[in-house]
């Protein structure tokens, strides 16, 4: 919990150094989508370019529906603390899920252009709510208190059936989600002041403000941590109002604890679909997705400037991908995976394109590497191929039908579908992303 987050911290500090460089060269919010096409071969620059758009796409889509998903499943977390011995089906599940899909959706159309102030809520909400965990569990301790040898070095991979090596590294997956925001941040290229000074740092200081952060909030759980046999065996799998119940001596007190960390997840939940919605607009407008007349259209009346039909269009494939929990009930883990690779490939892209133009583009940049710009390019590479491998794996051993990660299945789907589009249709339409003025 503490020390594969600070690995996964540094390493993708060196991605988000490389992306920053490659931002202060092309401070635009296409992001990663434009780079490429402006760093490929010419002869090939829209078919990468298309491929990258398809990854970030869906990434988008797939990240929403982690943070939904995820926001349904504390739901029921939140549940389980006065209702201990009820566990939801497989279709309860789903449908606690699909209600979450439709709220969010719906009130994040009718509120669009309140979202940014929801943002800045979001933010306060977010630092004052670890200072309230943090202070909180310290205090209480009610399941008792650890010392730092057990805290900082108690490591057991028994119940995971991976050697105590891989699942350490297996134990990255949240800590890469923690920080799956980074690449998001060139979306503001074009709303901030001097961006290719500002979006470079924005994107650097994430990593380790981030790291900062989650350490703090980790600490005062790990010295307080409840008896991991009991959170092992928490209702619907989902141990976090258990752990803060147990902690706190109370269900009113893990209660209020829990809301703390749902109020922020539904406030993720508007934003990351807001997004998402733009994201999907901007490519529809660049007519590589199906239907892309429909999906590139803007509302009507005081809508006029929100991109209704790709709010809906997300929530629909929510939805579909929601239905992998009926057969998987890793499906939470999968989701996160395929986010994950999607961002991950779609940044490791253009890094490997300024690579092969040994780094002419990033000469004389506002925001420079300098000599360390191949060291941290490579490493940058490096990782995320690593990563994409880790999160492919199952969290544990031997592997059943209910929690396959179905990660590699999904990536490939959408690959299939994006080449598929491209041949019958892409290729005589596209012509690369929208290039601002």
């Amino acid at each position: 919990m503490l020390w594969s987050f600070v690995m996964v911290s540094v390493f993708t500090l060196t991605m988000a150094l490389s992306m920053g460089e490659i931002c202060s060269k092309y401070p635009v919010a296409s992001g990663t989508y434009f780079w490429t096409y402006q760093l490929a071969p010419s002869k090939y620059r829209l078919l990468f370019s298309w491929i990258v758009g398809w990854l970030v796409t869906v990434g988008y889509w797939v990240v929403t529906v982690s943070v939904t998903f995820g926001t349904s499943q504390l739901v029921l977390a939140g549940a389980n603390i006065y209702l201990p011995q009820w566990e939801a089906t497989a279709w309860q599940t789903y449908l606690i899920f699909a209600l979450v899909v439709l709220l969010t959706t719906a009130v994040a159309i009718v509120f669009d252009h309140s979202l940014p102030f929801l943002d800045s809520i979001a933010a306060a909400w977010n630092l004052l709510g670890i200072i309230i965990i943090v202070v909180s569990l310290s205090v209480k301790a009610s399941a008792g208190r650890h010392s730092a040898k057990y805290a900082l070095t108690h490591f057991d991979a028994s119940q995971s059936g991976w050697t105590p090596g891989w699942a350490f590294f297996i134990g990255m997956l949240p800590g890469a989600y923690t920080f799956l925001g980074v690449p998001t941040i060139v979306t503001m290229g074009e709303e901030i002041f001097n961006p290719s000074i500002n979006l470079p740092k924005a994107i650097v200081w994430a990593v380790p403000t981030g790291c900062l952060l989650g350490v703090v909030f980790l600490l005062p759980i790990l010295f307080t941590l409840p008896d991991i046999a009991v959170l092992l065996a928490a209702p619907e799998g989902q141990p976090e109002a258990l752990v803060f119940e147990l902690i706190m001596g109370s269900k009113a007190g893990g209660f209020g604890m829990w809301f703390i960390i749902f109020g922020l997840t539904v406030l993720c939940g508007l934003s990351v679909t807001c997004a998402t919605s733009r994201a999907t607009w901007a490519f529809a407008r660049d007519k590589a997705i199906p239907f892309h007349h429909i999906f590139a259209r803007l509302g009507r009346g005081r809508l006029s400037d929100t991109p209704v039909n790709a709010y809906l269009l997300s929530a629909v494939i929510q939805l579909a991908l929601g239905c992998i929990y009926l057969g998987s009930t890793a499906a939470f883990n999968s989701f996160i995976a395929v986010s994950i690779m999607c961002f991950g490939c779609s940044c490791a892209i253009p890094i490997l394109l300024l690579l092969a133009r040994r780094r002419e583009p990033a000469r004389d940049v506002p925001f420079s590497l300098g000599v360390w710009g191949y060291p941290l390019n490579v490493l940058a590479v490096l990782w995320i191929a690593f990563e994409m491998v880790i999160v492919s794996m199952p969290v544990s051993l031997p592997v059943q039908p209910s929690d396959m990660n179905y990660a590699s299945a999904v990536f490939v789907g959408f690959i299939v579908i994006s080449a598929l589009w491209y041949i019958i249709d892409g290729r005589h339409i596209y012509k690369g992303p929208f290039i601002p003025n």
